[in-house]
C-alpha cells in the first residue's frame, strides 16, 4: 500500500488538484460559517499564521538549513502575496456566494495559462475553460461593488501566486520555502487581522476551526501546488486551476445550500472539457524560469 507522500509523488496532476480543491473549499466553507463570530480579516490571518506554522513543523530540517538573500526573497514576495490574497478573498465571500467568487477569481489564472499557451490545442482548451468559468460567473456588478473589488484583487494576486510560487517550487527546499513564505504572510496581514484575535485565542472551539482552516485551506492545498509546480509547466498548471471552481460549485451546494443553475452545470461540464483536452506533458527537470 502505498504512504501518503509516495500517493502525491505518483498521481496525476488532474487527481491532485481535486484533492487540493475539495481541501481547500472545505476550508472556505468552514471559514464561511465562522465569519458570523469572526471578522473575516482575523480569520484570514489565522488561516495564513496556522498553515506556516504548520508547513514548518513538518519541514523543519529543510527550515534551519542555511538560506540566501535570494531565497528569502523569493519566499518572502510568495508569501505577501498569497497571504493578502486570501485576506482579500475571505473579504470577497463575507459579501459574494463562495461559487461565484472563486469564478470570478479565476481571471488571474485564465490570464496566466493565455500568456504561455503556444499551439491550437492547449489555445482550444484554455477557451474552453474560460468559457466555461464565465457561464460559471453571473454575479452582478452593482450588487456588491466592495465584494467585486476584493474579488478582483484576489484574482490578481492569484496569477502573481502562480508565478512566484514556481520559483519558490524551484527553492528545492519540499515544504519549507513555503513555510517560510506564508510566515512572512502572516506578518503583512497582521495589522489587518490582529483586530479580534484575542476572542479567538481565548476559545478553544474557534481556535480549533481556525487552525483547520489554516490545514485545509494552505497547507495542504498550497504544499499540493508546491508539488505540481515541480512537475507540470506553468501554462499546464494554470488551466488545471479551472477545476477549483467547480469544486468550490459543488462545497457550495453540499454545504452552503448555494444552488447552482443549469448553466452553473454547462459551465462545469466545459471547464472539465478544457482540462480534459489540453496536452498534459510534464516537465523533464523541475527547473523552468519564469519571469516575477
Amino acid at each position: 500500500m502505498r504512504t501518503p507522500t509516495e500517493f502525491v509523488r505518483t498521481a496525476s496532476p488532474e487527481a491532485l488538484f481535486i484533492i487540493a480543491g475539495i481541501s481547500q473549499y472545505t476550508g472556505a466553507v468552514v471559514a464561511v460559517n465562522l465569519f458570523e463570530e469572526v471578522r473575516p480579516a482575523t480569520v484570514a490571518w489565522f488561516r495564513v499564521l496556522f498553515a506556516a506554522l504548520t508547513l514548518i513543523a513538518v519541514s523543519w530540517r529543510q527550515v534551519r538549513g542555511r538560506w540566501t538573500r535570494a531565497e528569502l526573497k523569493g519566499a518572502a514576495f510568495f508569501g505577501v502575496a498569497t497571504a493578502f490574497m486570501n485576506l482579500f478573498f475571505y473579504l470577497a465571500i463575507d459579501r459574494l456566494p463562495l461559487g461565484k467568487s472563486v469564478v470570478m477569481e479565476f481571471i488571474g489564472p485564465i490570464a496566466v495559462a493565455a500568456a504561455y499557451t503556444r499551439n491550437a490545442r492547449n489555445s482550444a482548451a484554455l477557451v474552453l475553460a474560460a468559457i466555461g468559468v464565465a457561464t460559471l460567473s453571473g454575479v452582478e456588478l452593482g450588487g456588491e461593488p466592495w465584494g467585486i473589488v476584493f474579488i478582483l484583487s484576489a484574482s490578481a494576486l492569484w496569477a502573481r501566486y502562480i508565478i512566484l510560487g514556481r520559483r519558490v517550487a524551484q527553492l528545492d527546499r519540499g515544504m519549507a520555502g513555503l513555510g517560510v513564505g506564508l510566515a512572512i504572510g502572516s506578518l503583512a496581514i497582521l495589522p489587518f487581522g490582529v483586530a479580534g484575535s484575542g476572542k479567538v485565542f481565548g476559545d478553544g472551539r474557534l481556535l480549533l476551526m481556525c487552525v483547520v482552516i489554516g490545514a485545509l485551506s494552505s497547507a495542504i492545498a498550497y504544499g499540493i501546488d508546491q508539488v505540481v509546480l515541480r512537475r507540470i509547466p506553468v501554462r499546464r498548471f494554470a488551466v488545471l486551476l479551472a477545476l477549483l471552481p467547480v469544486s468550490a460549485m459543488i462545497l457550495g451546494y453540499i454545504a452552503l445550500s448555494q444552488t447552482p443553475s443549469a448553466l452553473d452545470l454547462l459551465g462545469a461540464a466545459l471547464v472539465i472539457a478544457g482540462v480534459l483536452i489540453q496536452e498534459r506533458e510534464e516537465l523533464t527537470s523541475p527547473i523552468e524560469e519564469v519571469p516575477v
